[in-house]
């Protein structure tokens, strides 16, 4: 009786703490991390996030670029700070592909290290070629790659990104062979891509809209289930002949494993409060980008669900780690 006693007094207390906790949080600025270098599409949407959470509610929120190491080491940081609602973490698709591609080799967990907040958004990727190839569309791709297998190239902007396990996967699904060119980021790919170097790259249409409205490429599919608002002229993946597959790079927003549930709900809840608003709407989508604004639940099934689609890609193309 006296250890029930004790273990409801202290049950208790832990509330009270949870709500005084929750009642005078944030007491200080909340550090925001990005593991990638300012100006891309993961720090830009953060920053508009977070910028307009911070009008919504009058919380400081610092926003830090800790770049390296194909994101590891910003992860690293947030996952070892202190789980009490300070620190957030922003990861793209790569993080996904990190928890096969380095499996058992990180200086954390890519899952039981964090707890998922919110899915920003998505921004399915697109397909481009250079000029001189000689198709139309993917049907067209199709039938040239099977009749020369191993003769063309795709670029991406590096292993176990997005792009490269997107087409890795095209590959698998057409039945088509093409040699893969890893660079340290998109712009060495598209330079290559209009230089002929390279055939195929695929990446975010932000990207590389600009570059086929400029006639400097050109694209051939969407991979989306329906075509997007800022590129109508694009087809889907099966209107263009091809698969019908569905890939995308995302924004996710984690914080570390530990942080308080009330916590975690109430950066998920003003994170989908900012996402809703039309006018960051409105700018998503000329970028390409489905805003979402989610629950940590249904982020966490996203997450889960992403791990497992791109775990089959990654050893069915017998893909290892960059080293």
């Amino acid at each position: 009786m006296l250890r029930l006693i004790r273990l409801t007094a202290l049950a208790a207390a832990l509330a009270l703490s949870a709500g005084v906790t929750a009642q005078t949080y944030p007491s200080k600025p909340i550090k925001w991390i990005v593991p990638y270098t300012p100006g891309g599409i993961t720090d830009n949407v953060t920053r508009v996030i977070t910028q307009r959470v911070q009008e919504q509610t009058g919380w400081s929120i610092v926003v830090e670029n800790k770049p390296g190491a194909n994101s590891i080491l910003g992860a690293d940081l947030a996952a070892k700070a202190p789980p009490d609602g300070y620190t957030f973490l922003t990861v793209i698709a790569a993080h996904a592909a990190n928890a096969t591609l380095y499996a058992g080799k990180l200086p954390y967990d890519p899952v039981k290290s964090f707890v998922p907040v919110s899915l920003a958004g998505i921004a399915p990727l697109i397909m481009t070629a250079n000029n001189s190839l000689p198709v139309r569309d993917v049907k067209e791709l199709i039938a040239y790659a099977k009749a020369s297998p191993g003769r063309l190239s795709f670029g991406s902007s590096g292993i176990g990104a997005a792009a490269h396990l997107t087409t890795e996967l095209f590959k698998q699904t057409a039945g088509v062979d093409m040699v893969h060119i890893p660079y340290k980021g998109t712009a060495g790919a598209l330079q290559d891509l209009m230089g002929g170097n390279i055939q195929i790259l695929v990446d975010v249409p932000s990207t590389l809209m600009p570059q086929v409205r400029g006639g400097k490429i050109k694209a051939l599919a969407m991979f989306s289930k329906k075509r997007i608002a800022s590129a109508t002229e694009v087809p889907t993946m099966a209107e263009a002949g091809g698969p019908a597959l569905e890939a995308s790079t995302w924004v996710l927003f984690l914080a570390p494993a530990g942080t308080p549930r009330e916590l975690v709900n109430r950066m998920s809840a003003e994170v989908a409060k900012a996402v809703a608003a039309p006018d960051i709407k409105s700018r998503f989508e000329v970028l390409g980008i489905e805003p979402v604004g989610n629950t940590s639940e249904q982020a966490g099934q996203f997450l889960a669900d992403e791990i497992r689609k791109w775990s089959k890609v990654i050893q069915a193309a017998g893909v290892t780690a960059e080293r």
